[in-house]
């Protein structure tokens, strides 16, 4: 009865470097914020996918397997919230260090992930994967969490300064807008991809 740690953290690392919802809103608040300004937000979006890992680690699958259709019709409402943030990405200017107390907070970061569809995903396939059956509920969602968490700490705030680097380079040139676009695309596409074709991966 254990967890594979070193298979999990492979694993994790795959979905937590890789673009998606979450990493396209950091990236996007790097660009328009600054990364400094952006670190609050960093902050509350890592430790908002715990706020999905204990549910998931103490029986909210069994719940979802009893009432199929409500988590279905929340999968739909988050899709449609991400899809929300896409569009405002896209009509989004940058301005590096400008309205930085604007930026999110560390409240606004910590509702991305219970409402990203690719966290979920992430999070099922990290138990039903890598979890022996028969550990302790306690023991594995613990060790599953630490290893998010471990992973997020080093790679979301990658993804922030990135924006921020980008900014730097592109902001008031005609490469913005389309800079904006882009993300926002890849914010849709990634959304997409777990909704239609990446529920285990």
């Amino acid at each position: 009865m254990s967890v594979a740690v070193i298979s999990l953290l492979a694993f994790g690392a795959s979905q937590v470097g890789t673009p998606g919802p979450a990493n396209m809103a950091l990236l996007a608040t790097g660009a328009r914020f600054g990364f400094r300004a952006a670190l609050p937000f960093v902050a509350g979006v890592a430790l908002g996918k715990q706020l999905i890992i204990w549910p998931i680690g103490f029986g909210l699958m069994e719940l979802a397997r009893q009432a199929p259709g409500v988590f279905l019709a929340l999968k739909w409402v988050s899709a449609a919230y991400i899809c929300w943030l896409a569009w405002k990405v896209a009509n989004m200017r940058l301005g590096v260090g400008h309205g930085a107390a604007n930026a999110p907070g560390f409240a606004a970061g910590l509702i991305v992930h219970p409402l990203n569809p690719k966290a979920w995903a992430m999070i099922v396939t990290g138990f039903t994967n890598f979890v022996t059956p028969g550990t302790p509920a306690l023991q594995a969602t613990l060790v599953v969490a630490i290893s998010f968490l471990a992973l997020q700490v080093i790679l979301h705030p990658i993804w922030t300064y990135g924006g921020d680097r980008i900014a730097r380079t592109v902001a008031g040139k005609p490469a913005e807008k389309y800079l904006m676009w882009a993300l926002a695309a890849l914010t849709v596409a990634s959304v997409l991809f777990v909704l239609f074709g990446g529920e285990n991966g």
